[in-house]
């Protein structure tokens, strides 16, 4: 039986991608509350997470409150899908990161003795 949480989380989400025929949600309960897992198409996936993550971060809002209203703590986990695109940002924080210091680097004090001439 689909809960009230999992129906509003298809329909909001149905109502703003382009292929709602790709929108898939699994709930699972345990312990710590319900765990409602979104998927959605790749060229959909800027749609729902939004500039900033701002709308995913709107979208949990209201799922809390869904869950407050049917006593029970509600989380979104949103899965990338396989292939997805990324935005230049998102690749350039992917990246691996460049050491400030290499093993050959001088101190900063080291730098300045070898600039004084003699």
């Amino acid at each position: 039986m689909q809960q009230n949480d999992q129906q509003f989380l298809e329909y909001v989400i149905k109502a703003l991608v382009d292929n709602p025929n790709e929108v898939k949600t699994t709930r699972t309960v345990d312990e710590m509350g319900v765990l409602l897992t979104l998927e959605v198409s790749a060229a959909d996936m800027g749609k729902i997470i939004g500039r900033q993550g701002n709308t995913a971060k709107a979208i949990r809002t209201l799922l809390r409150v869904v869950g407050m209203k049917n006593n029970s703590r509600v989380n979104l986990k949103i899965n990338e899908p396989v292939g997805g695109l990324k935005s230049p940002e998102r690749m350039a924080a992917e990246a691996p990161a460049v050491p400030l210091s290499t093993p050959n680097s001088k101190t900063v004090d080291e730098a300045m003795a070898d600039l004084k001439l003699e």
